[in-house]
C-alpha cells in the first residue's frame, strides 16, 4: 500500500448531508465524474445489468452505503465503504478506529491468495494405495490445472500444491484430493472449479474409483487475513474498561453461544465491506465460521489481552477469499466505485482492510457491552428507522426519533402515537 498525504480524520462527517459527504469522499479518493454520478444515483444499478447478473430478475434492492472514517491501515489513511442495513455498524467502526488512530491504527497481513478445490472419490477398494497413486501424479496434475487457465499462470498464479486425504465416512472411506491454486486477484471459485472438473476423469482412471463432487472449499485457510491494533488506556476509558472487554472476550472464547454473537459482530463489519465491493458475503461468512471451529469447538475469531504498556491489544485472523476481478466485483458499477474509494490495487490489500474493519467492529461491540450496554447507542440510531417505518417525513424523522429515545421506548406503536401528537392529530 502506498502512502498518501491524506487523512481519514474528517471532523463532523456524520453531521454532513449525503451530498456533502460524497463531495468529501470525492476529494479524498480523487474520484472521476462518472464514479461520483454513479454513487449519487438513488437506484444505481442499470436494469439490464441486473437482469444479466441473476435469473428471473424483476427489480433491485438498495442497501445504504456508508463511509467509515478515521481508519488507518498499515500507515495509510483509508475511507472504507460499507453496505449494510443495520444501524450503528458504520458508527462503531468510525469510533473504534478513532480510538486507536493516534497509536498507529491497524497493522495487517495475509497468508497468501491460495484457494482449495476438492475432488471426492468413492468406491475405491484400496484407498490408502489410491492416495499414494494420486500423489505420484503431481506433475501431471499441475499441467492439467495450469492448462485450464493460461491467463492466470501468466499473471503469476496457477497450481501450487496437491494434497490427498482418506476420510472415514458413512458408507465407507472416501479419497479426497485437494488442489491448491494461487488465484491472485480473483476470488477464484470459477478457476478452481474448472480445474477440479478437468482433473476428475484422470483421477478415476488412475484409481478405478468414482468421482462425485468436484468443487472449491469455502474454508479458505490458505488465504487468511490478519489484523492487530493496540488501544491506549486513555483512549478507551482506563483499566476498568479494558478489563471488562477482556472478560467479554474470554466469555466468547469459552462459550459457543456467546461466540456466535461475538463473531456475528465481527462479520457486521466484514460483510459490509465485502458486499460494498461486490464480493461473495456467503463465502466469506461460511469460511469465517468454519475457521472459528477449526479446533473442534466453535470459539472466538479474535483475541483480546492487555498489552505490555497496559493498553488493550486485539487481533483478528480469518479466511478472506475476496477478489478485484470477476463476478459482481467487475460487473456492478457501484462496487467499482467503492473500490476506487478504497484505492486498492490487489485482492490482498482489500483483504487486509476488511480484516481491520472486522477488528474495529469487534472492539466497538465489546466496549459497548462492557460499559453502557449495546442498546443505548444502537437504539438511538435505530429510532430513525422506526420513525421512517411509521411514516415520518423530513424534519419529523429527527424530532420523532429524539422523542422515542428520551422515552426509552423505540417501538412502532409508540412512534405512531407520538407522530400523531406531532401532527396535532391526537
Amino acid at each position: 500500500m502506498s502512502n498518501h498525504p491524506r487523512t481519514s480524520r474528517i471532523s463532523g462527517f456524520h453531521r454532513m448531508s449525503p451530498g456533502d459527504r460524497l463531495a468529501a469522499v470525492e476529494g479524498f479518493a480523487g474520484l472521476d465524474a462518472d464514479a461520483v454520478a454513479q454513487l449519487a444515483r438513488p437506484g444505481n444499478l442499470d436494469p439490464q445489468v441486473a437482469d444479466h447478473m441473476i435469473e428471473n430478475c424483476v427489480s433491485t434492492i438498495s442497501i445504504p452505503v456508508g463511509i467509515a472514517t478515521n481508519v488507518k491501515v498499515d500507515g495509510r489513511d483509508v475511507l472504507v465503504p460499507m453496505a449494510t442495513e443495520e444501524s450503528s455498524v458504520v458508527a462503531a467502526v468510525c469510533n473504534s478506529a478513532r480510538q486507536c488512530y493516534e497509536a498507529g491504527g491497524f497493522t495487517t497481513s495475509v497468508s497468501g491468495t491460495d484457494m482449495i478445490a476438492q475432488i471426492q472419490l468413492v468406491g475405491v477398494p484400496d484407498p490408502e494405495n489410491a492416495r499414494i497413486r494420486i500423489l505420484e501424479r503431481k506433475a501431471e496434475v499441475a499441467a492439467l490445472c495450469d492448462g485450464c487457465d493460461p491467463m492466470l499462470v501468466r499473471l503469476g498464479g496457477g497450481f501450487r500444491d496437491l494434497e490427498v486425504r482418506v476420510i472415514a465416512a458413512q458408507g465407507g472411506p472416501m479419497v479426497v484430493t485437494h488442489i491448491v491454486v494461487d488465484t491472485r486477484d480473483a476470488m477464484g471459485a470459477n478457476a478452481v472449479n474448472t480445474m477440479a472438473e478437468r482433473l476428475a476423469p484422470s483421477i478415476e482412471e488412475w484409481t478405478g474409483g468414482k468421482v462425485y463432487l468436484r468443487i472449491l472449499s469455502n474454508l479458505a485457510d490458505r488465504r487468511l487475513a490478519r489484523a492487530r491494533a493496540i488501544w491506549p488506556l486513555d483512549a478507551i476509558g482506563g483499566e476498568a474498561v479494558r478489563d471488562g472487554m477482556i472478560a467479554a472476550y474470554r466469555f466468547a472464547a469459552a462459550d459457543p453461544y456467546r461466540a456466535a454473537t461475538h463473531n456475528k459482530g465481527i462479520m457486521n463489519g466484514v460483510s459490509a465491506v465485502v458486499l460494498a465491493t461486490g464480493n461473495d458475503t456467503r463465502a466469506v461468512e461460511a469460511g469465517a465460521h468454519a475457521y472459528a471451529a477449526r479446533g473442534g469447538r466453535y470459539t472466538s475469531l479474535s483475541t483480546w489481552e492487555a498489552a505490555a504498556d497496559g493498553g488493550l491489544a486485539g487481533t483478528l485472523e480469518l479466511p478472506m477469499p475476496v477478489g478485484l476481478v470477476g463476478g459482481a466485483t467487475k460487473v456492478h458499477p457501484t462496487a467499482q466505485a467503492c473500490l476506487k474509494i478504497l484505492g486498492v490495487s490487489t485482492a490482498a490489500e482489500l483483504a487486509r482492510i476488511i480484516a481491520a474493519v472486522g477488528l474495529a467492529q469487534n472492539f466497538g461491540a465489546m466496549k459497548a457491552l462492557a460499559t453502557v450496554g449495546i442498546q443505548q447507542g444502537h437504539m438511538a440510531l435505530h429510532a430513525h428507522n422506526v420513525a421512517l417505518a411509521v411514516g415520518a417525513d423530513g424534519p419529523e424523522v429527527g424530532r420523532l426519533a429524539a422523542i422515542l429515545v428520551e422515552k426509552r421506548q423505540v417501538r412502532q406503536d409508540v412512534a405512531a402515537a407520538e407522530l400523531a401528537k406531532l401532527r396535532g392529530q391526537a
